[in-house]
């Protein structure tokens, strides 16, 4: 890893910490800079860093671009919901194009096949039973999401990288709890949990290139 490379990556944990305590203490001006500047510096480390897959660089470079307007659609004090979850389902499609520039075996994507969907069937069931009940407006781009991430945790364990498996394990946990809170119902401490396992997950699918 190139030396911009790691003081970016320093930048981004110190920022995506300092999201995590806004977070909890719910101070929500301190996010309007923590939670995109830390997208932004995760977004130039995997622009700094030499990857082993130069190729799949520019599709995460991509993906990390759509999750930053994804987060400041899903920050504003209206509700982008919509907005939000378009920008980061296009962030998918782009780490699955990444991924699979990357290389996966056969093999392992049939493994991840399985695994997600029981991964689908436990948590995407009752999200989807949710949506349909409390907000059947939004059955169909929610499904299409679920359906998009699913499919980039597969790629994701077909390359059989286990840093970009457990990144993108991460960002399935992130989303399964922005989507149970919503539609289902609140856990305690979800907020920070949603960031933590965001922050992490997307810095991990970044350092699977390396």
């Amino acid at each position: 890893m190139t030396a911009p490379a790691c003081a970016l990556l320093v930048a981004f944990g110190a920022l995506a910490v300092a999201d995590w305590v806004a977070t909890a203490t719910d101070r929500t001006r301190v996010r309007y800079l923590t939670k995109p500047a830390a997208l932004v510096a995760l977004l130039g480390v995997a622009l700094a860093i030499d990857p082993a897959e130069g190729p799949a660089r520019a599709w995460f470079v991509v993906a990390l671009a759509c999750s930053l307007a994804g987060d400041v659609f899903l920050m504003l004090p209206s509700d982008r919901f919509v907005e939000g979850l378009g920008a980061f389902l296009l962030a998918h499609v782009a780490y699955i194009v990444g991924l699979l520039v990357a290389g996966v075996s056969p093999g392992l994507l049939v493994l991840g096949l399985a695994v997600v969907a029981v991964a689908v069937v436990a948590i995407g069931r009752p999200l989807l039973a949710g949506v349909r009940r409390g907000s059947p407006e939004l059955a169909v781009p929610v499904t299409a999401y679920v359906g998009v991430i699913s499919a980039m945790v597969v790629c994701a364990i077909g390359t059989g990288d286990g840093v970009a498996i457990a990144g993108a394990a991460l960002f399935y946990c992130s989303d399964a709890l922005i989507g149970y809170g919503r539609f289902v119902r609140s856990l305690p401490g979800s907020p920070v949990a949603i960031m933590v396992t965001y922050h992490v997950g997307q810095a991990l699918l970044v350092l699977s290139l390396l």
